[in-house]
C-alpha cells in the first residue's frame, strides 16, 4: 500500500511526517500530528543499531541535547553523531513514543555501513553542487534569507493559528518536495539513494510488525522517495556489496554551541538557544524572551528597567507588523533589542547572542548509557574530584599542596598525555612558584571519540597514560622530545613511567653531539627536577643525566655560538636564555657542583669574543650583570666598546637588542643606570643619517616592548638630559646617584621596611617576644 505523505488522501499506509531536522514549530507540529493519529509504531531517522539505546531516552538523567555517537571499533576516530535537541521533531517523537508505550526504531542507513562509505568519499571529487531545498522554496516565495522564510512558515506559527487537520502542514511540504525532487532529481546527493532504499526496506519489515498504522519523522527531503513505488528487489540490489565496518554505538551529551551552523554540523540552525525558547515557553515568548535578555545584562552591570523591557517587546512587536512576519521572530528581537537595551552599540548584543541565542547548554546522558571502560574510570574520578564537565570555558586554579586539587592537576596532565585536552594549561594570576597552577578548561562533545580512540592504551586514565609516555619514549624522534616527556610524566605523576623515559632519554643524549640539541633538551628536564619538591618525587637518576647535559653544553656552547647569521644568531641567543635559566634551577635543584661558575665562565667568554654574534655577546652581558657577577662599570665598558664609532650600526644595534631587548627588566635598567642610558643615547645620536634607516626597525623592536610607563620615563629623561658626566677607572662615564661598589649603610636602612612588608617584625621585636 502507498505510504501517506501526512494529510494526502492516500489510502492506508505510513504516516509520512517530513520535518527539518531543529525547530521548535516542526516538533510541535510532529507532536500534533502523533496525538492526532495515534500511530502503532514510530519510525525516526537515525542508524538502526541505536534501537536498543532508545528506551534510555525516557531515563530521569537523559536531558537534551544529547547525540548519538557512532564510533568504529577497530578505528575509534572514525566516529559520527547524530545530534538532537529538546526541540529536535525526531526527539519528541521518541519522548512521544516512550510516554505512551508505542514501538520506537530508528530507520536509516546502518552506521556500519555510512562510517565505511564516509572513508571511501575522502578525498574523493566533489560532484555537482548540492542544492538547499529550503533556500529554492524560500526564494520561490520571494524571500531572500531561507532562514526567515522557514520560521514564517513553520516556527512561528501561532497555537491558535495552527490548522484544524494537524497533518496538513505535512501534505503541503511533502507536495513542494516532490515537485524539488521531479526539478533536481537527488539534488546533488546521490548517496541518498542508497539511505532511501535503506528507509523503504526497514518500513516494510516494521509494517509486517506493526501494520499498517505506523508513523515515519524524517527529513522533508527523503518524503517523496519514501512513497516512490520500488521493488523489494530493487532496494536490495542497491544495498548489495556495501562496505562495512564494526561499530559500536552510545549515548553522548551534545551542546547548543555544536547545534549552531557556524559549528561545522551540516544540519545545523544558527539559533539553538532561541529555538528552545520558543519551544519552551508556555506563553508571551517575547515577553519572556526580553526578560531573560534584561536579566543577563544587568549581569554586566548595564542598566535595564522594566520600562525598557516593555519598551523592547512593543519595538519589536511594530518591527514584525512592518515587514509583514506573522509574529516576532530572532531579527526583530535582536534589532529591539540593540536599540533599546543596547544603545544601539552591538558590544552587549554579542554577549547575548553567544549566551542567550546560542547558548552554552550542556547536556546530560544517565550513567547506564553504553560506554568504553576508559570513559568509566574518567567518569569516576570526575564524580569524586567533583570537576564537573562543562560547556562553559572556565578558569581553574589549583593549590598542589591540597591533596584534592593535586589529584586534579594529576587527571588534566594524564589526559593531555593520552590526547584528551580537557584543559590547557594557562598563565596564573597569583604566585608563579610550583606549588600552583592554573587550567582553562572546556569540555567538547568530540572529547568523547578522543576518549574512545585512547581507549587502546588502557582501561584507566592512569593505565592509558602510563602505556602511551613509555610508548611515545621509545618512538620519540629527538631528545628534546624526551626531556619534554620526561617533564609531562612527572606532572601527570607516573613516576613507573621514569625508568623507560630514563633509558630513551641517556640513549638519545649519548648519540646527539649537536649542541642545540641539547640546549633545547635541557630547559625542560631542569623544569622537571622543580616538580619533585611538590609532588613527592624521586628525581636523583634525573637530575645527574640534566647535570651531564649542562656540563656538555658548556664545553660546546661558545664554539657553536661563533660565524653566525642574524636568524641563527637569534636561535642561538634563545637557547642562551633556556640554558641559563635551566642552570639556574639546576643548581637550587641538585648537587651541581661548580656548574654555576662554568657557565658564568662561558657567558664571559661570549661576552668578549668578537667572532660571536653582537645579540649574543649582549645578552651574555646582561645575564652577567644580573647574576652580579659583572661590575656595573665593567658593563658600562663592553657597551662602550659596542658601541664605539668603529661598530657597524647594525652590529651595535643587535647588540643592544641583546643586552635589554626581551629581557625582564630591561626598561628599567636604562631607567635606574642613566650611565648605560646615556652611553645608548650618544651612540643612537651619532649614527649617520645614511645608516639610520636601517637600524631604525631593530631599535624600534626593541623599545616598544617596554610598558608605556617605563617608554615615558626613558623619553623625559632623554629630553631633560643628564647631569655633566664625571668617569670612573678607565673614563667609563658616570651618573647621578650611581657610584663604584655597593653602598652597604644605604642598603641596609631599606631592611625594616621590608621585614615589615614580609611580617616578620623587627629582630629586637623577635628577640622580645622570645
Amino acid at each position: 500500500m502507498t505510504p501517506r505523505a501526512g494529510g494526502t488522501t492516500a489510502p492506508g499506509g505510513p504516516l509520512l511526517l517530513g520535518v527539518r531536522h531543529h525547530g521548535p514549530g516542526s516538533a510541535r507540529a510532529v507532536l500534533a500530528a502523533l496525538e492526532s493519529a495515534r500511530p502503532s509504531a514510530v519510525l525516526v531517522e537515525g542508524p538502526p543499531e541505536g534501537d536498543g539505546l532508545l528506551s534510555l531516552a525516557a531515563h530521569s538523567r537523559m536531558r537534551p541535547p544529547v547525540a548519538l555517537l557512532a564510533h568504529a571499533v577497530d578505528d575509534p576516530g572514525r566516529a559520527a553523531f547524530w545530534p538532537l535537541a529538546g526541540f529536535s521533531p525526531e526527539w519528541v517523537a521518541i519522548r512521544w513514543a516512550s510516554a505512551h508505550g508505542v514501538p520506537v526504531r530508528f530507520v536509516d542507513l546502518p552506521a556500519a555501513h555510512s562510517l565505511a562509505l564516509a572513508e571511501q568519499r575522502e578525498g574523493a571529487p566533489e560532484g555537482v553542487r548540492a542544492i538547499d531545498p529550503i533556500g529554492i522554496l524560500a526564494g520561490a516565495a520571494g524571500y531572500d534569507d531561507p532562514e526567515r522564510w522557514w520560521e514564517d512558515v513553520v516556527e512561528h506559527r501561532a497555537a491558535d493559528g495552527r490548522p484544524a487537520d494537524p497533518l496538513a502542514p505535512f501534505a503541503a511540504l511533502a507536495e513542494a518536495m516532490t515537485a524539488l525532487r521531479e526539478a533536481y532529481g537527488d539534488g546533488g546527493h546521490p548517496q541518498d539513494a542508497v539511505r532511501e532504499a535503506c528507509m523503504r526496506l526497514r518500513m516494510r519489515t516494521a509494517r509486517k510488525e506493526f501494520g499498517d498504522g505506523i508513523a515515519v519523522v524524517c527529513g522533508a527531503w527523503h518524503v517523496p522517495a519514501l512513497t516512490a513505488r520500488r521493488t523489494v528487489a530493487a532496494d536490495r540490489a542497491l544495498l548489495k556489496g556495501m562496505p562495512k565496518v564494526r561499530t559500536e554505538l552510545t549515548w553522548v551529551p551534545w551542546t547548543h554551541r555544536r547545534l549552531a551552523r557556524y559549528s561545522g554540523y551540516g544540519a545545523g540552525i544558527e539559533s539553538p538557544g532561541w529555538y528552545e525558547h520558543l519551544f519552551g515557553a508556555p506563553d508571551r515568548p517575547v515577553e519572556r524572551w526580553m526578560t531573560k535578555v534584561a536579566g543577563l545584562l544587568r549581569g554586566t552591570d548595564r542598566t535595564v528597567s522594566s520600562a525598557d523591557v516593555i519598551e523592547a517587546v512593543r519595538l519589536a512587536g511594530t518591527l514584525a507588523a512592518l515587514r509583514g512576519r506573522p509574529a516576532v521572530g530572532l531579527d526583530e528581537a535582536t534589532d529591539a533589542v540593540r536599540a533599546v537595551m543596547c544603545e544601539g552599540s552591538d558590544v552587549p548584543l554579542a554577549l547575548v547572542r553567544d549566551r542567550l541565542v546560542v547558548g552554552e547548554v550542556l547536556g546530560e546522558v544517565p550513567d547506564t548509557a553504553p560506554a568504553v571502560p576508559l570513559q568509566r574510570d574518567l567518569d569516576k574520578q570526575q564524580r569524586t574530584l567533583r570537576l564537573r564537565p562543562e560547556a562553559e570555558r572556565r578558569e581553574l586554579e589549583l593549590d598542589l599542596r591540597k591533596d584534592t586539587d593535586a589529584a586534579r592537576s594529576r587527571l588534566l596532565h594524564r589526559l593531555r598525555l593520552i590526547g584528551v585536552h580537557w584543559g590547557e594549561p594557562a598563565a596564573g594570576r597569583g604566585s608563579t612558584g610550583t606549588f600552583r597552577e592554573s587550567w582553562r578548561l572546556h569540555w567538547e562533545p568530540e572529547l568523547f571519540v578522543r576518549i574512545a580512540e585512547a581507549g587502546v592504551w588502557g582501561t584507566t586514565v592512569l593505565g592509558a597514560a602510563t602505556a602511551r609516555a613509555e610508548a611515545d619514549a621509545v618512538s620519540a624522534a629527538s631528545l628534546a622530545g624526551v626531556t619534554a616527556l620526561a617533564e609531562q610524566c612527572l606532572l601527570a605523576g607516573l613516576p613507573e613511567t621514569l625508568p623507560v623515559v630514563m633509558r630513551a632519554l641517556a640513549d638519545r643524549a649519548a648519540l646527539d653531539a649537536d649542541v642545540g640539541h641539547l640546549a633545547d633538551a635541557l630547559p625542560a628536564l631542569a623544569r622537571s627536577l622543580r616538580y619533585g619538591d611538590v609532588r613527592s618525587t624521586d628525581t636523583a637518576a634525573l637530575g645527574e643525566v640534566a647535570v651531564g647535559l649542562a656540563e656538555r653544553v658548556c664545553v660546546g656552547l661558545p664554539s657553536a655560538c661563533t660565524g653566525l647569521d642574524a636568524d641563527a644568531a637569534d636561535e642561538a641567543r634563545r637557547r642562551v636564555d633556556g640554558v641559563h635559566t635551566a642552570i639556574g634551577l639546576l643548581a637550587g635543584a641538585v648537587r651541581a657542583g661548580g656548574l654555576p661558575e662554568r657557565w658564568a665562565g662561558v657567558l664571559h667568554r661570549l661576552s668578549v669574543r668578537d667572532a660571536v654574534a653582537g645579540v649574543i655577546r649582549g645578552r651574555a652581558t646582561r645575564l652577567l650583570l644580573d647574576d652580579g657577577r659583572l661590575a656595573g662599570s665593567e658593563a658600562a665598558r663592553l657597551m662602550g666598546l659596542a658601541l664605539s664609532p668603529g661598530t657597524a650600526p647594525a652590529d651595535a644595534a643587535a647588540w643592544i637588542e641583546g643586552f635589554i631587548g626581551g629581557a625582564a627588566g630591561g626598561g628599567l635598567l636604562l631607567v635606574h643606570d642613566e650611565r648605560l642610558l646615556g652611553l645608548v643615547d650618544t651612540w643612537l645620536t651619532g649614527i649617520p643619517a645614511d645608516a639610520f634607516a636601517g637600524v631604525l626597525p631593530l631599535v624600534r623592536r626593541t623599545f616598544s616592548a617596554y610598558e608605556p610607563g617605563v617608554r615615558r620615563t626613558l623619553g623625559e629623561l632623554v629630553r631633560r638630559g643628564t647631569e655633566p658626566a664625571r668617569t670612573h677607572g678607565e673614563g667609563v662615564p658616570a651618573a647621578p646617584g650611581f657610584g663604584e661598589g655597593l653602598d652597604e649603610e644605604r642598603a641596609d636602612a631599606v631592611v625594616p621596611v621590608v621585614r615589615l612588608l614580609l611580617g616578620l617584625g623587627a629582630p629586637a621585636e623577635r628577640a622580645a617576644a622570645r
